[in-house]
């Protein structure tokens, strides 16, 4: 009903649009001029004010994007526009106007039941547009609430289909299915769709904080994993290095040193070293001698 109030509304403008306006008036003005200075009679001017609203009523206007629709004592005869075209006043009928753009219609499925069972609602749109207008004014009565009810149990039937996890990773193919079920019914109607989108899926709150969990528990296993591998090279490494050292004796000593030159070289750094390990890298004499040396330079 709300759809019908619309379409009248809108003829009603195209109707009065401002050429026939202007037409009417001017013609209105003159039959008025030509009456009052008497050059026509009464049943002149009356015949004059009925031609003049048969004109400018058979002049419509359609936009550039749009094809008006006439029907001939009810019956289809073709489509005018866009721009400025004229109709068989009484006998002809500007039924509607067809927008041929790209139209968006939004749809959704609330409180849908995935195939495991999980509750979901799903907001998407579709993009359409009439390539035949024929076939969209003939075939089907209200197209557009056609489309939006079609959209919406075809995304009823794709979630039922489908789990959970392909909703939220697939959300293309979801789309893309959609799209399919659309094109196969709107077809016939002369109506494409060019494209659907998933626009939001919105799953409980509780299950939304299970998910939350799950993935920072697989997260932490793998970082588990991965400092646990580090640590297993990191031993294979050591094992080779000890094998350098076993019968080389003096490059243990110089890795040593150079362990502790390393710990020493930052300026107010203290590094407790035990005695036996002085010993056994033979460092303690050579830690004496060159404190005695700086000290004999000062």
């Amino acid at each position: 009903m709300k759809t019908k109030n619309l379409n009248t509304l809108s003829i009603t403008k195209r109707t009065i649009n401002p050429i026939s306006l202007t037409v009417l008036l001017v013609l209105i003005a003159m039959s008025v001029l030509l009456f009052v200075f008497k050059y026509i009679s009464i049943p002149f001017f009356v015949a004059f004010l009925i031609f003049s609203a048969l004109l400018s009523g058979s002049i419509y206007i359609a936009d550039q994007w749009e094809k008006a629709i006439v029907l001939r004592m009810g019956k289809y005869t073709g489509m005018k526009g866009p721009g400025l075209f004229f109709i068989i006043p009484i006998i002809d009928k500007v039924d509607c106007y067809i927008d041929q753009r790209v139209r968006v219609t939004d749809f959704s499925a609330e409180e849908t039941l995935t195939k495991d069972t999980v509750p979901v609602n799903v907001d998407a749109v579709v993009y359409w547009t009439v390539w035949d207008v024929e076939k969209a004014v003939l075939e089907v009565q209200e197209y557009q609430k056609a489309i939006s009810y079609m959209a919406q149990i075809g995304l009823r039937d794709i979630i039922g289909k489908h789990e959970l996890a392909d909703l939220l990773q697939d959300r293309e193919k979801i789309a893309g299915d959609i799209q399919k079920v659309l094109d196969e019914h709107t077809n016939p109607w002369g109506i494409t769709c060019q494209s659907v989108g998933i626009k939001d899926i919105v799953i409980p709150q509780i299950l939304a904080d299970a998910m939350s969990k799950q993935a920072q528990a697989e997260r932490e296993r793998q970082a588990r994993v991965i400092l646990g591998t580090a640590e297993t090279e990191i031993a294979e490494k050591f094992a080779k290095a000890s094998e350098q050292y076993i019968n080389n004796p003096v490059a243990l000593q110089l890795r040593g040193m150079n362990m502790l030159f390393e710990g020493l070289k930052e300026k107010g750094s203290l590094i407790i070293v035990p005695s036996s390990a002085l010993d056994s890298m033979n460092i303690g004499a050579l830690t004496g001698m060159a404190s005695l040396a700086k000290e004999k330079v000062e």
